[in-house]
């Protein structure tokens, strides 16, 4: 089972084409087989179970995540607007690849002790044990850049507890605006970049304080 073989890539890539074009329900093993051009068994030569090539597929979302985050808070000039930026990226980043957004954070996937290493393991296989982390870890460096930019914004409190009350924040915002509830309540359907800064920048007063500047 080699983590990095043409065939494994080819899978994820596939299956990444489909679940940003096409959503979450598109991603059968068969279909990913089927656009892959191989054999609906293949896939088993490196994902033991459906969850866990589920699991590689939405790991490219988290990384393009992170890829959103570095690029939206490279130009802003203080922690504050560092935490602004990467809250717009995150929302957005939720509101333009809804599929994705939905398979990143399915609690399915998350909640799966050792998904990713049944298989080669138990047989033995050559290449057991270097399977990537579970889903869950990939989360984990994107909580730390902001638990680091929160603990700069301010100094009082726990940072980390802060930084987890922003994120369930802004991810209800995600969610919430996906499912079209936040436009009807506050009219901006037709603007949705300034609706969410808007949304963003109240997060921000809420969890941060006020902005002084």
């Amino acid at each position: 089972m080699d983590p990095h073989s043409p065939l494994r890539e080819r899978l994820i890539d596939v299956g990444v084409d489909l679940v940003l074009t096409e959503g979450t329900a598109a991603l059968g093993l068969r279909e990913i087989a089927r656009r892959a051009g191989v054999s609906h068994g293949a896939p088993r030569r490196h994902f033991p179970t459906h969850h866990s090539l589920l699991s590689a597929i939405a790991r490219r979302g988290f990384t393009d995540l992170g890829a959103r985050f570095a690029a939206a808070t490279a130009h802003a000039s203080s922690p504050r607007e560092q935490v602004r930026a990467l809250g717009c990226a995150y929302v957005g980043y939720a509101l333009e690849h809804r599929g994705m957004f939905e398979l990143m954070f399915r609690h399915d996937l998350l909640d799966s002790e050792g998904q990713e290493n049944t298989g080669a393991e138990a047989a033995g296989e050559e290449g057991a044990g270097q399977q990537p982390p579970r889903l869950r870890e990939s989360t984990i460096p994107l909580f730390q850049l902001l638990v680091g930019l929160v603990s700069r914004c301010r100094t009082d409190g726990d940072p980390e507890v802060t930084a987890a009350a922003l994120w369930a924040n802004l991810h209800g915002v995600a969610q919430l605006w996906a499912w079209g509830s936040l436009p009807l309540i506050l009219g901006d359907a037709a603007e949705p970049r300034i609706g969410v800064e808007r949304l963003v920048d109240a997060a921000l007063d809420a969890h941060l304080g006020a902005d002084r500047a």
